[in-house]
């Protein structure tokens, strides 16, 4: 394939191993795709800061495609090529309905243009514990102490974690109206229902990626639910072993388990 072919790879599941990091035959295959010209980047629901924390010091040679496609960021510059940001007023009124119906969210904003994520510390479940935990370093943690204070900045992300029967009905109200991800987590199997704008998705980002660079051709790696919008719109897909079983339906193939390098075995052999 030419250096026209722009390779997207989801990471948690696909990339990553079950340790969630990259092995060392991973990082090596990717800076040997570097020298050979091969135009790769990752797409994930990370952010930039937890994208850092399993890549290290490893750069890739095309921006990254942030919070399934809110952001679109320059691996080595950290700068913002695309944003997508909710309006405003949808969503106030999305924050003030799941909260009235005790959801309580992590909520994603900009504010003095930093991305700092908010909730209220002492309404937070077992559920949503568990994850503010794993991110006790993370500098854009921002608890606060009420309701009041949760509708600051410029929100780009809503995370909610909680029993299945609760997250359903706003999932059926909403569906329609934002850009929804209705899943369980891959690491803690918990349920998890996140909103973003409706142009916020891995999709959209890649192509306005494709276009903005020039590329002719997408080719595609994921392995969950949230890879089916990215797989729909790419020239090749490829699912892992691990795979969703709805992903591995509308791949044009499914390659090996994650946990066997299968993306960049297939990088290497095919570029």
């Amino acid at each position: 394939m030419s250096n026209k072919t722009l390779f997207i790879s989801d990471l948690d599941g696909t990339l990553l191993t079950s340790s969630e990091s990259l092995s060392q035959f991973t990082k090596n295959g990717i800076e040997e795709l570097k020298k050979r010209g091969v135009c790769f980047t990752f797409a994930t629901a990370r952010s930039i800061v937890t994208t850092k924390k399993v890549i290290g010091d490893l750069k890739v040679n095309i921006p990254m495609i942030l919070h399934n496609g809110a952001f679109v960021v320059d691996s080595i510059t950290e700068k913002k090529v695309i944003e997508n940001l909710f309006d405003e007023k949808e969503s106030e009124m999305l924050l003030d309905d799941l909260l009235k119906g005790g959801i309580n969210p992590i909520v994603y904003t900009l504010i003095d243009e930093k991305e700092q994520f908010l909730y209220i510390e002492s309404k937070i479940n077992s559920f949503t514990n568990e994850f503010i935990a794993s991110r006790k370093n993370d500098i854009r943690r921002h608890p606060v102490n009420d309701e009041s204070e949760m509708f600051q900045g410029k929100r780009y992300y809503f995370t909610c974690i909680d029993e299945k029967e609760k997250l359903l009905p706003f999932y059926e109200k909403y569906k329609d109206k934002f850009h929804l991800i209705f899943a369980r987590d891959f690491y803690s199997g918990d349920w998890w229902l996140e909103f973003l704008p409706e142009e916020s998705n891995k999709a959209s980002a890649a192509l306005k990626l494709k276009k903005l660079l020039g590329f002719d051709k997408l080719v595609a790696f994921g392995d969950g639910v949230n890879d089916i919008e990215l797989f729909t719109v790419a020239d090749e897909c490829y699912a892992v072993e691990n795979a969703d079983e709805r992903l591995k339906k509308i791949a044009t193939k499914v390659i090996g388990h994650h946990d066997d390098d299968s993306v960049i075995k297939w990088l290497l052999a095919n570029t």
